[in-house]
């Protein structure tokens, strides 16, 4: 009984080394398909594409942007973003200053900064809105991240409503 215990402890330490190495080359491809997407969402919010910029998120996603009520559901997240897309002074940019992966490998978040511009409503002029950001991200069936809540926080200051 010993002989074999002897025999096979090798054997486990190897198949667990190798399992620490396989987790470790999957986390390192799961950071760049994250930084990849990142990449792509601001390309697509740059080209002012609603389509693509909502494929990004999963069906059941939410949205928390400043100053508006949390948008539930794929559907509601496109009329939000064809709205936005179609203010001639958009423009959105966001980067990711850090990306964790959850060690079972089938969720993620991201959070960094982004910079918005948007027209005032009220003056009809462009401003620009700056703040933080947090992406939580599920891994779907396919292998692809979608974003399952998408939260902004603006730094500007708020002003109550006259």
């Amino acid at each position: 009984m010993k002989r074999r215990l002897v025999l096979c402890a090798p054997l486990v330490v190897i198949c667990l080394l190798t399992a620490c190495n396989h987790s470790s080359a999957n986390h390192d491809v799961d950071i760049k398909a994250l930084q990849d997407n990142e990449n792509q969402w601001n390309q697509d919010y740059a080209a002012k594409d609603a389509d693509k910029i909502v494929s990004h998120y999963a069906d059941d996603a939410v949205l928390f942007g400043p100053g508006m009520a949390p948008t539930v559901g794929k559907d509601a997240i496109r009329n939000i973003v064809k709205e936005m897309v179609s203010d001639p002074a958009m423009s959105l940019k966001f980067q990711a200053s850090k990306i964790d992966v959850a060690k079972s490998g089938d969720m993620a978040t991201t959070q960094g900064t982004y910079t918005m511009i948007m027209t005032n409503p009220g003056t009809n002029q462009p401003f620009t809105d700056h703040g933080s950001f947090v992406a939580v991200y599920r891994k779907e069936p396919d292998g692809t991240w979608k974003a399952v809540s998408d939260i902004a926080t603006s730094e500007l200051p708020i002003h109550p409503a006259s």
